[in-house]
């Protein structure tokens, strides 16, 4: 967003970036420098306090527990979930894998990857998110022709449909891995119920083979979605009766519910997450999932939010997916407060008509609850 910087940088010159604030210092006075260096370590400080929070796990102090999993792109990552006490992976983001090559990879190499990974993992869940290209990324090989508006194009659950022998031999290829630890399988992009059906049949096809080539798979494998699209959200409870679990992809459904892209710097403060509109499909979709009694996770970039994650406790979330690295931060927020007040805080939010006013709410409820300097010793374990 800073499109004036390389006119006023010169190779040599001294630069803060300052990634919490979204800003960057150009030669910083010794005063700017030494306050910013007291920064680091004041940070550095604070994140060795939280990773003593690694082994325990993620409730509120009247009981109320919560499952803290990881985002993962790369199998080299998984063990940042243990290092920073996740309890499994809620998104492995397969297409990454296909990114990296310069070829279409074949069933066995995406097979010995998605087998590292599960096997890594022990017992814990890992939730393969089936590949999702197009939007802003982009795999040459596979899609190399231009698209007006790509968010809105061919992507998701939408090429894995259209291309069915890339998606069955990826499928092919984890439901081999699930024969060595806890294997989910979630699809993207997902705009239709009809979609959600279509990639279930294929999934009974794919297990068929597989039966037929006397592999070893789980039969059992539980089949998830992506709720990032407005009209899965309406649908929500119709979806609800066909999957074993939801993820929430906040990312694009804040986008597509705005209609703002939140690439372009000049609307990108209309990217709000506490958006009263974001709120309420927030609540009408776990709502729906509850009543099929099917977990709800959210995987987007409010779990790295503090006021975001207090918004997802009070809405009863079940899961929260996030980088390795924010998974104790989502902990002590959460081991700092009650779910009893959680849910009257949203009662007085739902009543509110503007972002700020909400933000207002919950930075003062967050202020009270959560210290900036925790003692984390002496929170309850």
């Amino acid at each position: 967003g800073l499109e004036n910087l390389f006119s006023v940088v010169e190779t040599g010159d001294t630069i803060i970036i300052d990634g919490n604030t979204g800003s960057v210092v150009v030669n910083p006075t010794a005063k700017t420098l030494s306050d910013y260096e007291a920064e680091i370590k004041r940070f550095k400080e604070l994140e060795d306090q939280l990773l003593l929070l690694t082994h325990y796990p993620a409730v509120t102090l009247d009981n109320k527990e919560f499952k803290i999993y990881a985002n993962l792109d790369l199998p080299e990552e998984v063990g940042a979930v243990l290092d920073y006490g996740g309890q499994g992976v809620g998104l492995f983001r397969t297409e990454y894998f296909f990114i990296s090559q310069e070829y279409l990879p074949s069933e066995d190499e995406q097979y010995k990857m998605y087998r590292s990974v599960t096997e890594n993992l022990g017992d814990r869940p890992v939730i393969f998110r089936t590949i999702d290209i197009g939007g802003d990324k982009i795999v040459g090989y596979l899609n190399n022709s231009a698209e007006l508006n790509p968010f809105m194009g061919w992507r998701g659950i939408r090429f894995c449909l259209t291309r069915k022998d890339i998606f069955k031999a990826q499928l092919r290829a984890i439901y081999r891995a699930s024969a060595h630890g806890n294997v989910k399988i979630m699809f993207p992009m997902i705009a239709q119920i009809e979609e959600v059906l279509q990639a279930k049949e294929i999934c009974e096809e794919v297990q068929a083979e597989l039966k037929r080539g006397r592999y070893d798979f789980n039969p059992e494998v539980e089949l998830g979605i992506m709720i990032e699209t407005p009209s899965a959200v309406a649908m929500a409870d119709a979806m609800a009766k066909e999957v074993a679990f939801f993820s929430i992809g906040t990312n694009d459904l804040i986008q597509y519910t705005l209609a703002v892209d939140r690439g372009n710097t000049k609307i990108a403060h209309m990217y709000q997450n506490l958006h009263p509109s974001i709120i309420r499909f927030l609540k009408s979709t776990i709502e729906a999932a509850h009543k099929r009694k099917i977990p709800v996770g959210v995987c987007g970039e409010m779990c790295s939010d503090p006021l975001s994650v207090l918004v997802l406790i009070c809405l009863s979330v079940d899961e929260f997916s996030t980088g390795p690295s924010m998974i104790p931060e989502i902990k002590r927020i959460i081991r700092s407060v009650t779910y009893d007040e959680c849910k009257a805080l949203v009662r007085r939010i739902l009543r509110y008509r503007t972002t700020s006013e909400i933000e207002r709410e919950i930075e003062d409820f967050l202020k009270a609850r959560v210290p900036s300097t925790p003692d984390i010793e002496s929170m309850p374990k």
